[in-house]
C-alpha cells in the first residue's frame, strides 16, 4: 500500500544536520524537476524579497520564510517526517510509533511537496516554504510543472498495490492516477457526522489517526473493499461513495 499525504504549511526548523543532498532523495526520476524548482526558488528569494513574498503568497509576518529559502542548499537537513508538523502529523505521531510501524511508514508514506515533488518520510530535507499552489515566474504553476515527471515516476512507485490518497486538491493536481492505478486508488473524505460537512480540523486529525492505525495494525490492503473492512475493524465509520471515494464519519476528535 502506498499512502499519499499533503505536506504541512508550517514546518520545524532545519536544525544543524548535514545539508541537503539532492541525489539522496527517493524517486530519482524527479531529480530534474526538483533542481528546476530549487534553482528558481532560491534565485527569486535572494534577488527580490518583496516579489518573492508576493509570489509565495506570504503575509508580512511570514517574511522571514523568504530568507530561509535562500539557504536551502546550505541549511541543515532532517528527515521529512520531522520537518512536517501540524494537525495531521501531530495525529500521525511518527516519532511515537514502534519500530515495526516506523519501518512501514518509511516504506509506504509519500509526502507531496511544491518544492520536492514527493519525498518519503526518511528523506532528509531542509525546512522551506513553497506550496503546490505557487506560480513561479519562470516555471509557472507548480502543479502543472510536476505532472510530466510524476506521470512516469508515480505508477512505478505505486506498484500493484492499493494507493490511499489523502492529499488536498492542490497537491492532487500534481499527479492523478489513471487507468489501472486509478482502479486501485481510494480517496478519503472526513465528514462531521451530525452535519455531513467537511471540517478542516476533523479532516486533518482523522486522516493522521487513520494512517497511524493502519501502520500500527500492519495492514496491507490490496483493494478498496479490503481497506473498508480493515478501517471498520479498527473502529472507523466508513461509507463507500463513487469513483473510489470513502467517507469517514466522525462525531469528535479524541
Amino acid at each position: 500500500m502506498l499512502v499519499l499525504l499533503p505536506p504541512s504549511e508550517g514546518k520545524a526548523a532545519s536544525g544543524r544536520g548535514a545539508p541537503l543532498k539532492p541525489e539522496s532523495l527517493s524517486l530519482p526520476g524527479l531529480a530534474g524537476a526538483r533542481a528546476a524548482v530549487l534553482d528558481e526558488l532560491v534565485e527569486l528569494c535572494a534577488a527580490d524579497e518583496e516579489k518573492a513574498r508576493e509570489v509565495l503568497g506570504l503575509s508580512e509576518g511570514l517574511r522571514g520564510e523568504i530568507a530561509k529559502n535562500t539557504e536551502l542548499r546550505t541549511a541543515g537537513a532532517r528527515p521529512a517526517g520531522e520537518i512536517y508538523t501540524g494537525v495531521l502529523y501531530d495525529a500521525l505521531g511518527l516519532a511515537t510509533l514502534d519500530a515495526a510501524a516506523r519501518r512501514r511508514a518509511r516504506e509506504s508514506l509519500l509526502v507531496f511537496s511544491g518544492l520536492w515533488g514527493a519525498v518519503r518520510v526518511d528523506d532528509r530535507i531542509p525546512s522551506y516554504r513553497c506550496s503546490m499552489g505557487v506560480k513561479l515566474p519562470g516555471l509557472g504553476a507548480l502543479g502543472a510543472h510536476w505532472r510530466a515527471a510524476m506521470a512516469t515516476v508515480m505508477p512505478e512507485a505505486a506498484g500493484d498495490g492499493l494507493v490511499l490518497d489523502l492529499r488536498s486538491s492542490a497537491y492532487a493536481s500534481a499527479w492523478k492516477p489513471k487507468g489501472e492505478s486509478a482502479e486501485r486508488t481510494a480517496t478519503v473524505r472526513v465528514l462531521h457526522a451530525p452535519t455531513r460537512k467537511v471540517v478542516s480540523h476533523f479532516n486533518k486529525a482523522t486522516k493522521g489517526r487513520i494512517v497511524r492505525s493502519l501502520l500500527e495494525a500492519g495492514a496491507r490492503p490490496k483493494r478498496r473493499q479490503e481497506l473498508v473492512e480493515i478501517l471498520r475493524d479498527l473502529g472507523y465509520v466508513v461509507e463507500e461513495g463513487r469513483a473510489g471515494a470513502l467517507d469517514v464519519l466522525v462525531d469528535e476528535i479524541h
